[in-house]
């Protein structure tokens, strides 16, 4: 949760497997300095519907990061700008979702982090009574409630609950070798495992 506040998402890809990753058209959409971590409250969406984000504003615990999946939609707006500062208000880190939202200027003025497919400005409707706090897919990752949430401009990594010590321990630890080794020390280790590795496919020196 907080501890991950500072790990980059390309740190936490260094340790973590490629599926934990989401797929590259899950962006920041408001700026690169809409950080996020927290833990995941999730949320399911039926194509063009936003029924359950409104219920998810005042039921998602202040610190979480409301997770979307909407089913693929990209044609209705799942958030808009009055959602997304009433979340704010009550304290939501930030959003993502697997679709598109409106009103992005309000959350990039409110420096509200959202990281989702991109915008539209036709609203869904609020009929469908679906579900939270259960597994969805988001962005081609599967998210469980209470996953840890970690996204930057590079992209948005989900830590499962059950790791978090784990990944964030070995988060550390690679962090901590990274800033010790120079990049002089960097240049010359990369270059020597490049040429072993050229010289054993018949390249050579």
């Amino acid at each position: 949760m907080d501890t991950f506040a500072d790990v980059p998402t390309t740190t936490l890809a260094d340790v973590l497997s490629r599926e934990h990753v989401m797929d590259l058209g899950i962006r920041s959409l408001t700026g690169t300095s809409g950080r996020l971590a927290g833990p995941a409250f999730t949320v399911r969406c039926p194509p063009g519907d936003n029924l359950m984000v409104h219920a998810a504003i005042y039921r998602a615990a202040p610190g979480s990061v409301i997770v979307v999946d909407t089913g693929g939609d990209v044609e209705y707006a799942v958030a808009g700008g009055n959602v997304m500062a009433v979340a704010q208000r009550h304290g939501v880190a930030g959003l993502v979702v697997d679709g598109v939202i409106r009103d992005v200027g309000e959350a990039r003025e409110a420096a509200f982090p959202v990281f989702g497919r991109g915008v539209v400005p036709i609203p869904g409707t609020k009929a469908v009574v679906g579900e939270h706090n259960v597994a969805v897919r988001c962005g081609g990752v599967t998210v469980g409630a209470g996953d840890i949430v970690v996204a930057d401009e590079d992209g948005v990594v989900v830590v499962p609950a059950g790791r978090r010590d784990e990944a964030f321990a070995a988060a550390r630890a690679k962090l901590a070798k990274d800033e010790a080794e120079t990049l002089d020390e960097w240049e010359r280790a990369h270059r020597a495992r490049i040429d072993a590795i050229l010289a054993d496919g018949g390249f050579g020196g």
